[in-house]
């Protein structure tokens, strides 16, 4: 089986005998998608600055060989068929939360597990350990190549009263952003909604939401502070962690000559400081907006998170291993990180 490592050991084994040669056939430019709003290198949401960021430095070392277009705001596709367009090879980037294809791949939904990974140190170590390994092989068996792992914190906007203690999801209609996260508001008492980040700001000003669960980032980004009166932030300590990787077509890898492969590669490992620094600035910044905006704002404790984590032990957790050998292999390789 081919795996990411052998792809980069060949990408370095091979690099000094190509010399960038795609530019030569004047090739298109390689398509990004993502569903975030869009911005500039230096200002908007760090999501699609990420993908700036990278096309910029993947264009200047390769002088101009490879080439890119950005399509944020999901302008180019819809945000849920981004996973399906890159297997096919209709798509050739994607910075795409993993959670969102556990229909498609029902080991995926770890992504977004929640109480497993409980900080970013934590998530950190997923990449090298057995566990990042083995979704790193999972996706190439896929089609899909793993460019960047970027990993961000979440919390909970809501409309009437606040959501920090599982018991206070009791009747509430709230987004989860998984499959698992919604397992535990159901255990807790709520009603859930499926639906991508950009739908959140029209479902909660409608009141078809009450609350809703997504990463620090969006819940700037998509203004939910115009719509919602109490957050609980995923500063300092978080049950809501979600994978956002940037994700590369194998099909569209595997036509690169070895030595732009490597550059892929090793841009996108560059990247994931940038991405992990930028989570950790709107965790903090997301509580300032919500207090400018009139919203009162909540911390987790450990005994909150203690709570959340204990019902996803019982509920989530139990559910995704019953799925597959391969989800109980996953989960167990995943819990060697806690």
């Amino acid at each position: 089986m081919t795996t990411r490592r052998t792809v980069l050991k060949a990408a370095l084994a091979a690099a000094p005998l190509m010399v960038f040669g795609r530019g030569a056939l004047a090739a298109e430019p390689l398509k990004i998608s993502h569903q975030f709003p869009g911005g500039t290198l230096d200002a908007g949401d760090f999501r699609d600055r990420l993908c700036r960021k990278f096309a910029q430095e993947v264009e200047a070392r390769s002088k101009g060989a490879l080439t890119f277009q950005i399509y944020p705001g999901s302008s180019l596709m819809k945000t849920n068929a981004q996973f399906s367009a890159l297997r096919k090879g209709a798509l050739d980037i994607s910075l795409y939360p993993i959670p969102y294809a556990g229909g498609e791949v029902a080991e995926l939904n770890l992504g977004l597990m929640p109480g497993l990974v409980t900080s970013y140190e934590q998530a950190a170590t997923w990449k090298n350990a057995e566990i990042g390994k083995a979704i790193t092989e999972l996706l190439l068996e896929k089609g899909i190549v793993i460019v960047s792992w970027i990993w961000q914190a979440g919390g909970v906007a809501s409309r009437s009263a606040p959501l920090v203690n599982p018991e206070d999801a009791k009747g509430m209609k709230v987004r989860g952003g998984s499959k698992e996260m919604d397992m535990i508001l159901k255990a807790a008492g709520a009603s859930v909604l499926s639906l991508p980040s950009n739908e959140i700001y029209a479902a909660m000003q409608t009141g078809a939401a009450d609350a809703a669960m997504t990463s620090s980032t969006s819940l700037i980004s998509f203004r939910l502070e115009e719509v919602s009166k109490h957050l609980t932030t995923g500063r300092g300590k978080a049950y809501w962690f979600m994978l956002e990787p940037l994700l590369m077509a194998r099909s569209a890898f595997d036509k690169l000559p070895r030595d732009q492969q490597q550059l892929i590669l090793q841009v996108g490992a560059e990247m994931e400081k940038f991405g992990t620094e930028q989570a950790r600035v709107d965790d903090r910044q997301v509580a300032d907006i919500y207090v400018k905006a009139g919203a009162k704002v909540y911390d987790l404790d450990d005994k909150a998170i203690k709570k959340w984590q204990a019902l996803a032990r019982e509920t989530a957790w139990k559910d995704y291993a019953a799925k597959s050998p391969n989800c109980a292999r996953l989960l167990q390789l995943a819990e060697k990180t806690i």
